[in-house]
């Protein structure tokens, strides 16, 4: 890859970005027949985002041949960069090799088709519970809808959620952002309204947790639940519209937080100090470990941030607030 980039010149640069997430709310169904539990969730993104870039090649410079990837390489920096694979299982990658073959399907020569290497700047934890690689997926589809075939897919917002839902269950709320009910897999969005924004502080670890891991220890310690029927999240809507934290704070709840915390026990005293710092409320975001907590507003949040830090509980704690938009085109720094 290094050679290529010193031997030819690059024809386009497009860059894009995607928020991190967390969930206000997260009710867990029953394990399925398909292996997915059903999810009822309130998505929310946060000012906290990864950044891909794509550089594009000329196809003079460097020729299709049948079955290849139009990606010629991955490279990611920042944080938990070692922990990111930089091959085709990467979402990136994958949301690439999506948007060409869609343009093959609609009768593009793929030999016409620029080759792009690509560049994840990570600032979301990794195996966070934040959907970092989401938003890895959810950016790469922004950037190459616009980068391949003139732009040709880029207002085509079905067919590129569509995609985003192939790369996975949080990919679509990466790409749309902002506050989202999640229902089925968490991929059947509808737009909350949100008066206002709210102060988070998100206190990552060191080592992550992994998602299957921490729903089969739910179905361990957690009885079937016949139906999600029941959860009810008007409370949580009349909260976000009010705009005021004190009334959001006693809803947040998360259903695999029993769960990540017996995989993890240190975060019960991360939780611990987050609230004993002032923080509205504390939870484990999403399948852990980083923890959220609440603020009043963004100094509290400041305020707190820098008290979790200054216990070591976290590896890094930082102030950020949301709701956030989803993924977006950015110029290039």
């Amino acid at each position: 890859m290094k050679d290529l980039e010193t031997r030819h010149t690059p024809v386009a640069r497009i860059a894009a970005r995607a928020q991190a997430k967390t969930n206000l709310l997260l009710a867990v169904g029953a394990l399925g027949a398909d292996g997915y539990h059903p999810l009822t969730t309130v998505f929310h993104a946060v000012e906290l985002a990864n950044t891909v870039t794509l550089t594009a090649y000329s196809p003079r410079q460097v020729p299709w041949h049948r079955g290849d990837s139009r990606v010629l390489g991955l490279r990611v920096r920042g944080l938990h960069a070692h922990k990111v694979p930089n091959d085709s299982s990467n979402l990136a990658w994958r949301a690439v090799d999506l948007v060409t073959a869609e343009l093959v399907q609609r009768g593009y020569d793929p030999s016409t088709l620029p080759a792009v290497v690509i560049e994840i700047t990570k600032q979301v934890p990794t195996a966070g519970g934040m959907a970092g690689g989401s938003a890895d997926g959810a950016a790469a589809i922004k950037a190459a809808a616009q980068l391949f075939a003139d732009g040709l897919l880029a207002e085509e917002r079905s067919t590129l959620l569509a995609m985003c839902a192939i790369l996975g269950a949080d990919v679509p709320f990466s790409f749309v952002g902002r506050t989202q009910l999640g229902t089925g897999r968490g991929d059947e969005l509808v737009e909350m309204m949100v008066r206002g924004r709210y102060h988070w502080v998100m206190a990552a670890q060191s080592d992550g947790l992994s998602t299957p891991a921490v729903f089969r220890r739910f179905d361990e310690m957690t009885p079937p639940r016949d139906s999600l029927a029941s959860v009810d999240v008007t409370a949580m809507a009349q909260a976000l519209r009010s705009g005021d934290p004190a009334a959001l704070a006693p809803l947040l709840h998360n259903d695999l937080q029993p769960a990540a915390l017996s995989l993890m026990p240190k975060l019960h005293s991360v939780l611990d100090a987050g609230r004993s710092a002032g923080a509205l409320a504390g939870i484990v975001s999403g399948s852990g470990p980083t923890c959220v907590f609440l603020c009043r507003d963004a100094q509290h949040a400041q305020d707190v941030a820098e008290e979790l830090h200054d216990t070591g509980k976290a590896m890094v704690a930082v102030a950020t607030s949301g709701p956030a938009a989803g993924a977006t085109l950015v110029t290039e720094e």
